[in-house]
């Protein structure tokens, strides 16, 4: 071999190297249940519950004051953030997934941690699934067995799935299906352990800390997808941190969940990574009311901060929730964004980081926020004419700009009024709210305004016949979508 073909070769060894070096590593923190009043530095005047990770994370990058999850509801969240399409042109029209159930993710449908691993990413899942896989010799209920009265002890010692996460674009999963399921602990394709639900959330730091230090020996770019199972029910926060907060359990299991975070970011210093990979903090949907809200409200903590409703409503409560961003030399320390944003949006983030385009059958409501991030302007082309709004009723609201609509007479959710009630059936059957002058969603002006009413129905009307909220060749949707569901009850 010629010395001028041994300059090539080392030549396209060392570019391709750079090349590397220039994609970011990816750590995605899900929260499950924290409110956007949970975060001390997003609520300090109505905040209780020490977050000191989470506020370092906020001052060291940006916090998006207008991010919001895709459903106000588990499951058809976690779907959007991964595909970058609304869960409710799927199947799951209300509610959430159960039991050990057929994947939301069609097997051919791209992934983020699919596109990253085609760019050569490391992908890894840590901690709670929710989006449905199948157990092998399972009966129709999932195999689980229910000891009592709504107990489910999930899959036995040995079980093995063949469509689990490492099926839709992982190369390692380990965590648990979801909350009512957790003492069956996966790794890859089968349950390895049977752990008390106490001893969940530690664990998942343990495998995280892990990885990310096995990573940052190897110089390949990872993507850490760790969906944490709390502060969501079973409430139960380790010994170590029971009685922290002083405000109870739930208190004590936020801290905790800080103190996750903190042990991230520690483990992304150590592998000396931390310049090159952008960490994202965030929340499913708001916090539920399992975490007694009214008891925490007359102790002075108010988990919605000054929002309306909380988990499972159309309200801004509902899905509301912290955003925080940092990338050390790429995104400004201690600013924030009020871009509008959405979970949908990480597939077509992480496209632009690879600059690579997305094909017109992926990522139908998914937006770049990376502009937005590296302060070069408000959002990529194509960019997002307006966000879609779900709760777990299956209720519909749209916004664009400074305007709400919800084709629903109440909560759509569990706050007052409910659906179905005496209270929301005496209601205008939709509520429009200029959110710049009501935040708090207080004054209906939808019979004041009925051109905006109509207008951003049709608009809302027209994203369901395209199959997509963002340009591009029109989609079907999985099923058929009813948008008024005025009268459903919730669960």
């Amino acid at each position: 071999m010629n010395k001028k073909i041994l300059l090539q070769i080392g030549f396209l060894l060392v570019s391709s190297s750079a090349f590397a070096a220039t994609k970011p590593n990816i750590v995605y923190i899900l929260a499950d249940d924290l409110g956007y009043g949970d975060v001390q530095c997003l609520n300090r005047d109505r905040g209780r519950i020490p977050t000191p990770h989470i506020d370092q994370l906020a001052a060291q990058g940006m916090h998006f004051t207008d991010a919001h999850s895709g459903s106000s509801v588990c499951t058809p969240t976690r779907y959007g953030i991964l595909t970058g399409r609304y869960a409710w042109r799927t199947r799951l029209q209300a509610g959430v997934l159960s039991g050990y159930a057929t994947p939301l993710i069609a097997v051919k449908r791209l992934t983020a941690p699919s596109l990253l691993q085609q760019n050569g990413y490391r992908t890894s899942c840590i901690g709670k699934w929710h989006l449905g896989f199948t157990i092998e010799g399972a009966d129709e209920s999932g195999g689980s067995k229910r000891k009592n009265r709504g107990e489910l002890l999930g899959a036995p010692l040995g079980a093995i799935t063949h469509d689990g996460p490492i099926t839709r674009g992982f190369d390692e999963f380990i965590g648990f299906h979801h909350a009512r399921m957790m003492k069956s602990l996966f790794e890859n394709d089968r349950v390895t352990q049977m752990i008390e639900p106490v001893d969940m959330l530690p664990l998942l730091a343990k495998k995280a800390v892990e990885f990310i230090d096995q990573q940052g020996k190897t110089g390949q770019p990872f993507f850490l997808y760790l969906p944490l199972s709390a502060p969501h029910t079973p409430i139960v926060p380790s010994k170590q941190w029971q009685g922290k907060s002083e405000l109870g359990d739930y208190g004590d299991f936020v801290m905790e969940t800080d103190g996750v975070v903190g042990e991230v970011l520690r483990a992304i210093n150590q592998a000396g990574v931390a310049k090159n990979t952008l960490v994202i903090f965030t929340s499913d949907n708001g916090c539920s009311k399992a975490a007694e809200i009214p008891e925490l409200q007359a102790q002075g903590h108010y988990p919605s901060a000054d929002l309306r409703g909380s988990k499972a409503d159309i309200f801004e409560g509902g899905h509301r929730i912290p955003f925080i961003a940092r990338w050390p030399g790429q995104v400004k320390a201690g600013v924030f964004s009020e871009q509008t944003i959405c979970l949908t949006d990480l597939l077509a983030t992480c496209a632009e980081l690879l600059e690579t385009k997305l094909p017109s059958d992926a990522g139908e409501d998914s937006v770049s926020f990376l502009p937005a991030l590296l302060g070069k302007g408000k959002v990529s082309s194509p960019g997002r004419d307006a966000i879609v709004h779900h709760s777990i009723n299956g209720s519909f609201a749209i916004r664009q700009g400074d305007w709400k609509l919800a084709l629903c007479p109440g909560s759509g959710g569990w706050s007052t009024p409910k659906p179905g009630s005496r209270e929301a059936k005496a209601l205008p059957a939709s509520q429009l709210y200029n959110l710049a002058l009501d935040l708090d969603e207080t004054k209906n002006l939808q019979a004041e305004f009925p051109e905006e009413v109509e207008r951003l129905t049709q608009l809302l009307r027209q994203f369901v016949v395209d199959g997509r909220s963002t340009p591009g060749p029109k989609q079907a949707n999985d099923a058929e979508i009813v948008l008024e569901k005025s009268a459903r009850k919730t669960n």
